[in-house]
């Protein structure tokens, strides 16, 4: 004898299915509220005022909650609380990935029972397709979640923290209502998460999303406890639109492919055997166009960069074609971290290295430095500091980092020097200036008339000079009137 549901028992098992899967993610809701402080560019000794940002992050297995890493970066205490605000544990990052903009917390107490026992790991879900719809999850002050409908309609590579750092990011519509702890959410598909939140247009109501490849990576990464970060090709590339570029790079004109303009030293292309002015034409056996676009799979035309940072790990070792004055060669690159760079991309969570000497102010140039000139920095900014941003190689040769006069406070022995600086350091008295620790052992040795002789890699005057024992009584006046330390 054959039995059917009935169409009520169907709508209760759906029913049913929707509720549990909501109270399983109700369940997995942490607040996570951090307070952070910053180093001041202009007095790096010191520290900005402390401020705070609320938002959800999500239980997951082992005990850790998922978060953006702007929540936890420059931290100096994290908390979190339950839904309903009734319990708070201390927390630590367990790892941090500024680049794709996720970290992960774990409370500093696993003891504590009576916080743990009322949560439940939420499990990670698989990619959504254009046209799905997902939930956006908040929780209102008196512990009731909020659910915001949103349709994903597409999919991008975008920067969400650190600059020049673009990952796979769904983009979706919806209208978020404005509640607490809702800096960043996640995103839920299914009862199963899909992203985290890592920004909101309220003009526009896009939300961008963290892609589930990404969280993925990150959290397979951080199984170990040594977390290493995503890979790096390490070239710089433009496009190869121009025609008369093209006739001249002896590319086809159905063709594809992107001019290669730097190869970084020690990186994975350089390992590999690329080249500058080779020509990109393929990576992982997907054609790259000439304006850096392949055809995905699933999200359709995505940026190249997701065939190395989305799609493969440290360590793994993929196919590269390039064009070498009009020849295809077939390469293999084993994939690395980033190479290190003379001015790095952020100092997130870095005190910053300085000297201070008779009130000139010595610093390392970053591009944390450089943003603190305002949101149009790359305008705004000293054009000679962001020139040695975009050429780099410029400076390279016998640096570690970029050392430069970021400012002059004026006292008896700057008399007459008040207003040089951002000026870029090239010897002082006579050694070359590797790093902030080469420019404070240079200056132990003044010269023979008792004066340092301090030299600028551009700019005039291109030579200056300060009194040796003038500038240490004037360290030691500073050190009495505030300044903590000299150098670091």
């Amino acid at each position: 004898m054959k039995s059917f549901l009935t169409i009520t028992t169907l709508i209760g098992l759906v029913m049913t299915i929707h509720v549990n899967a909501a109270t399983a993610v109700q369940n997995a809701l942490v607040r996570v509220t951090s307070t952070q402080q910053t180093w001041s560019t202009s007095q790096p000794w010191d520290k900005s005022r402390p401020s705070s940002r609320s938002a959800l992050g999500v239980f997951l297995k082992n005990n850790h909650i998922l978060t953006t890493a702007e929540m936890a970066a420059n931290s100096t205490y994290i908390e979190l609380e339950n839904a309903d605000s009734t319990r708070t544990l201390a927390a630590k990052v367990i790892a941090i990935d500024y680049e794709s903009n996720l970290a992960l917390l774990a409370p500093t107490n696993t003891d504590e029972k009576s916080f743990l026992s009322g949560l439940q790991p939420l499990e990670l879900g698989q990619s959504a397709n254009i046209g799905d719809t997902v939930g956006v999850w908040q929780l209102e002050d008196n512990g009731m979640h909020l659910i915001t409908n949103a349709i994903i309609q597409g999919a991008d590579i975008v920067s969400s923290f650190t600059s020049g750092n673009y990952f796979l990011t769904y983009e979706a519509k919806g209208s978020l209502q404005s509640t607490s702890s809702s800096y960043s959410l996640p995103v839920i598909k299914d009862g199963k998460l899909l992203g985290m939140l890592s920004s909101y247009d309220s003009k526009d109501q896009i939300i961008d999303i963290i892609a589930p490849e990404i969280i993925t990576a990150f959290l397979a990464d951080t199984a170990d406890g040594n977390y290493e970060g995503f890979p790096s090709l390490g070239i710089s590339i433009n496009s190869t639109v121009d025609p008369n570029f093209r006739l001249w790079l002896k590319l086809s004109e159905d063709g594809g492919g992107l001019y290669i303009t730097k190869v970084s030293k020690g990186s994975s292309a350089e390992n590999a055997g690329i080249l500058k002015g080779d020509v990109l034409v393929s990576v992982a056996g997907k054609p790259i166009g000439r304006r850096g676009y392949y055809d995905d799979d699933k999200y359709g035309r995505l940026y190249w960069s997701h065939l190395i940072r989305g799609s493969h790990k440290v360590g793994d070792s993929l196919k590269v074609t390039v064009l070498r004055k009009g020849e295809k060669k077939e390469l293999t690159a084993t994939l690395a971290r980033p190479v290190k760079r003379l001015i790095p991309a952020h100092t997130i969570d870095q005190a910053p290295s300085y000297l201070v000497k008779g009130g000139f102010i010595f610093q390392e140039l970053s591009t944390t430095y450089l943003t603190g000139f305002g949101k149009d920095w790359q305008s705004t900014a000293p054009l000679n500091l962001l020139d040695a941003l975009s050429s780099p190689e410029d400076y390279e040769e016998g640096r570690n980092k970029l050392v430069f006069l970021s400012a002059t406070v004026p006292t008896p022995a700057t008399t007459g020097y008040e207003r040089i600086r951002n000026y870029i350091i090239a010897k002082v008295n006579g050694q070359k200036i590797s790093d902030i620790p080469a420019l404070i052992k240079a200056f132990e040795t003044p010269g023979t008339d008792g004066l340092h002789t301090i030299e600028f890699a551009e700019g005039r005057p291109k030579t200056i000079y300060l009194d040796a024992k003038a500038s240490d009584a004037i360290d030691a006046e500073l050190l009495k009137r505030g300044i903590p330390k000299l150098s670091r």
